[in-house]
């Protein structure tokens, strides 16, 4: 009697080689899930301990994200997006977190950068206000607090009772030196510092000391209570969400890439090792046609298959996740050294993602299994050996309607994405690859005889060999199919991710060149430009304008994403002379309090037009609508938002400048207004900003990461097709075909369905690429000849070396 378990047994024992190639798949996409799982996990649970409020057991702070409901399906859904940067609280909660019953005391905190001198374009020092010190612990070592018109500096600045001259927010002021300190910093009386900070009626938190007895999270409860949803209350580790956006940023970041990326890269990973599974189950076909001519039945086959599975999966399971474990490290590494992540942050290691990874593939091998092995154990034991003689042709019925409805798919997205514009068109393009890569896999076999039977043409006339492996493929479309699939995953993937970013840093560079006019930029070495900059530069002989530009972002609301962040600048006058934004309605000369330009892009998207309003969060997260006064075409390059400066006042942690554009003048003199650097368009557009840097190393990345998963599948795939062909060519060497002419034949086949799988990815990519490119930057994709040509030379290689070595070791082994 048979027995399935010990049949599974059996065959894994004794035919390790037919295993191999789905262990491998299967170990590689438990790797990339629990990479990604990682990621993800850390991004959900990373904390940090409180610095600067850690000796305030209890901090009230405003929400740092804004949130929005949605409706992308039957049910609303509430989406949250961070502001750009810091949402602060109204200084009237301050006197009610101070009358919370258990509170000894509520201190207003405000943190701002100030410069010694006015002229001085020097390191910014912190300026806070002295009431800080009561969580903070800082001491006078000479002097006393600090009273009105006086402040309290560290050692080195000035000495107590001297004047000093500090560039503030407001503006400069002069001040009595009242004391001094070991800490380098700035204080002022709680009063003064709130009234020089920019923002004279908001604190960026609120300190609370519990008196004595009371526990910190009862008197969290209560203050809770008492502001009424105003405010986030925070304890323990959340206290350092109040200090600083950037544990925000990091989880934002970590959860996009463990998320978003991770849950692509899942989809290729399973679906890949769902495909060698399948090819596995296919390539034995023989042997269930004769378990079924001696009696199995359809139950034992599919119990065998699957004891298969959990023999296989389980193993194959765990050992991935240590090269998860491994590409998660390094990643996160990596993403540490360029700024990505907040100090303090670890990787999260826990459990939970890698027995994720473990059941993901157990359960990806056991249906695809059961699925393949569908038809070989329901056919007539009679018809069983027969078939299995031949290969099947076409798809199947169920398999050919869902293929051509993601065809139909895919082609009516791709017309949608070409009538849209901004981040509509995007993301419209973005379903585009995802359909045409589902209906590869589906029409595989169907697609894989088209491509054999073109290219076959040429190749029947190009001697034995070449006509040998033409009908090879034409005849076992099946086999090819299985191959085909992960080279076009691979290539379309990567292409899209990698021309994306080479698309975007063009059309960034051409617009930074085209777009700034001006004669000089000025910029401080170390850090923003101190407060009158532009008014002293407008008194330099010879120049004609002088405008500042402050660099921040805004939000935007989206129907489907509920906010999305864009980049915005604040200018001190009509930036005209110094910036050729390319106007396409309205005029920059209107550009004054309330109003607002948008690129052109970013316009259609929202669908306003000139002189309508447009709703926006400022960088604190306010509301604002002001009016739209021209649109224009060069946002990519030179910010996608333009306010006044006036407008961002209050609203930004930092209100000083980034850079001024000057008209006219000479460099030295502009130079001699203090300790400044002065260069030109042409410097300015080759400072590559920190975050296209994040960018452009994150897609290549992302792009390695998958595109090096489709390959090692791809070429994982053509050994186990060749390894299973050894009968076929032993064969053919015993009906006189030459050892040369066999391995002539499966380079052929090597070179059609590599040649084939670049082919049909080229196409999806641009099917992609072309009304993605031209939503985001107003350009066609640009395609580096050598950058694709090393990627189609990689996927050639890599099949040449995939069926040429395991060929070799067929013929060499003994004939069955």
């Amino acid at each position: 009697m048979l027995r399935a378990n010990g049949l599974a047994r059996a065959a894994v024992r004794f035919k390790p080689s037919s295993f191999v190639g789905t262990f491998v798949a299967l170990l590689l996409a438990a790797a990339v899930v629990s990479g990604c799982g990682l990621l993800l996990q850390t991004g959900l649970t990373a904390s940090v301990p409180p610095t600067r409020y850690a000796g305030a057991p209890v901090v009230v702070a405003a929400d740092q994200q804004v949130h929005t409901v949605v409706h992308r399906g039957p049910e609303p859904e509430t989406e949250s997006t961070a502001v750009p940067d810091r949402a602060r609280l109204d200084a009237s909660l301050v006197r009610a977190a101070a009358g919370t019953p258990g509170a000894a005391r509520a201190i207003g905190d405000v943190g701002y950068p100030v410069r010694a001198g006015a002229e001085d374009s020097g390191v910014p020092l912190a300026a806070t206000g002295w009431g800080s010190t009561a969580f903070t612990g800082v001491r006078t070592t000479s002097g006393s607090a600090p009273g009105p018109d006086e402040a309290v500096v560290g050692a080195g600045l000035a000495r107590t009772g001297e004047r000093l001259t500090l560039d503030t927010p407001a503006g400069p002021r002069t001040f009595t030196v009242s004391g001094t300190t070991d800490t380098p910093g700035v204080w002022f009386s709680d009063a003064q510092a709130l009234a020089l900070s920019g923002h004279p009626r908001t604190v960026d938190a609120i300190a609370v000391l519990p008196e004595a007895g009371t526990d910190p999270a009862a008197l969290a409860a209560r203050l809770g209570d008492a502001l009424r949803g105003k405010a986030l209350v925070h304890t323990g580790d959340d206290r350092s969400l109040a200090e600083d956006a950037g544990l925000s940023a990091t989880r934002e970041l970590l959860t996009g890439l463990g998320g978003s990326f991770g849950g692509t890269a899942t989809l290729v990973a399973v679906f890949t090792a769902a495909g060698t599974v399948a090819l596995s189950v296919g390539q034995r076909s023989r042997e269930f046609a004769l378990l079924r001519a001696i009696g199995a039945t359809p139950r034992q086959l599919r119990r065998s298959i699957a004891t298969e599975s959990l023999l296989l999966a389980p193993l194959a399971g765990a050992l991935g996740c240590l090269p998860g474990l491994a590409l998660a490290h390094w990643w996160f590494g990596e993403l540490q050294e360029r700024g990505a992540i907040a100090d303090g942050i670890g990787l999260d290691t826990g459990p939970l993602p890698f027995l994720a990874a473990v059941a993901a593939v157990v359960l990806t091998a056991l249906l695809a299994g059961l699925t393949a092995a569908r038809r070989p154990s329901r056919i007539a034991p009679g018809s069983a050996l027969a078939e299995a003689q031949t290969e099947r042709s076409g798809a199947g019925r169920v398999r050919t309607v869902f293929g051509l409805v993601a065809v139909a798919g895919g082609l009516a997205l791709s017309g949608v994405a070409t009538t849209q514009s901004g981040m509509d068109a995007a993301n419209a393009a973005l379903g585009v690859v995802m359909l045409f890569m589902l209906a590869v896999a589906l029409l595989g076999p169907w697609i894989a005889r088209i491509c054999a039977t073109l290219l076959g043409l040429p190749l029947g006339r190009s001697g034995a060999s070449g006509h040998l492996a033409a009908a090879n493929s034409r005849t076992n479309a099946r086999r090819l199919a299985s191959a085909l699939t992960p080279i076009v995953l691979a290539l379309a993937f990567t292409s899209t991710l990698v021309f994306l970013q080479t698309s975007t840093e063009r059309a960034t560079r051409h617009q930074q060149r085209d777009g700034v006019v001006a004669d000089h930029v000025v910029t401080a070495p170390a850090g923003p430009l101190p407060d009158g900059t532009a008014r002293r530069a407008a008194r330099v002989p010879g120049v004609t304008a002088a405008v500042t530009v402050q660099r921040t972002g805004v939000l935007v609301p989206d129907d489907t994403m509920g906010f999305f962040p864009v980049a915005a600048q604040g200018v001190s006058a009509d930036p005209t002379p110094v910036l050729d934004l390319d106007v396409r309605t309205g005029s920059l000369a209107d550009l004054g309090p309330g109003t607002v330009a948008l690129d052109a892009n970013l316009a259609d998207t929202a669908g306003v037009r000139t002189g309508e309003r447009f709703a926006l969060r400022l960088p604190d997260g306010t509301r604002a609508t002001p009016r739209v006064v021209a649109t224009y075409g060069r946002g990519l390059g030179l910010s996608e938002v333009t306010l006044p400066a006036a407008d961002l006042a209050g609203h930004v942690s930092s209100p000083y400048a980034d850079e001024l554009l000057v008209r006219g003048g000479r460099a030295a003199d502009l130079a001699a207004l203090g300790k400044v650097t002065v260069t030109d368009a042409a410097g300015r557009a080759a400072a590559r900003d920190r975050d296209r840097e994040l960018n452009a190393w994150a897609n290549t990345t992302m792009a390695a990461v998958l595109g090096g998963f489709a390959a090692i599948a791809a070429a994982n795939t053509l050994v186990m097709t060749v390894l299973d062909r050894r009968r076929e060519l032993h064969t053919l060497r015993l009906v006189g075909t030459t050892r040369r002419q066999v391995l002539r034949m499966i380079r052929w086949e090597s070179l059609l369905v590599t040649l084939a799988g670049t082919a049909l990815g080229s196409l999806i990519a641009l099917a992609t690429l072309v009304p993605m490119t031209r939503a985001l930057t107003g350009e066609g994709p640009y395609i580096p000849p050598l950058v694709y040509g090393s990627f189609a030379a990689a996927i050639v290689a890599l099949g040449l070396a995939a069926t040429a070595l395991p060929a070799r070791a067929a013929l060499r082994a003994p004939r069955p």
